[in-house]
């Protein structure tokens, strides 16, 4: 009996490298988003928020606004891996990627922490460290030879 991966109906179409990174960034923004939701679920989480305290301390504007950049990042990299020139796109992929995987190694590891948090944590590692994958092994143009023929 043939399955779906061998009917010869079915085409695997290939995915540009540029979506396949924006794709990688939507997941971590999803992740981050659901994670943060179920964070509120967390004892005492809601009643600190309303005191104004965080993780990170007493909750200000320069603390809101600093965690506001840093989480926007993985949001803005949907974009911009579509629309950055090649070499720019790669060099942004993997520097942040591994800037965000490297951050969240450290909530991975981290003692006291949450098993839904570290399950998402294991994720975002997995996806970034992916993107910089991904990035690093950018696929190269086929050299054209004379006449406009590819050498490949």
């Amino acid at each position: 009996m043939a399955t779906s991966a061998d009917d010869p109906q079915l085409r695997d179409a290939k995915v540009d490298i540029k979506f396949q990174l924006s794709a990688l960034w939507v997941s971590v923004t999803l992740c981050y988003l659901y994670c943060d939701y179920f964070y509120l679920y967390q004892p005492g989480k809601l009643q600190s928020m309303l005191a104004g305290q965080m993780g990170l301390g007493r909750t200000t504007q320069g603390v809101l606004l600093g965690v506001s950049v840093l989480l926007s990042i993985p949001a803005l990299m949907v974009f911009f891996s579509i629309v950055l020139p090649a070499k720019l796109n790669r060099m942004a992929n993997v520097l942040i990627g591994s800037l965000f995987t490297l951050i969240m190694l450290v909530f991975l590891f981290a003692p006291g922490v949450w098993l839904y948090y570290k399950y998402f944590a294991a994720i975002e590692v997995v996806l970034t460290s992916t993107a910089v994958w991904l990035a690093w092994k950018w696929p190269k143009r086929q050299a054209v030879g004379p006449g406009g023929r590819s050498d490949a």
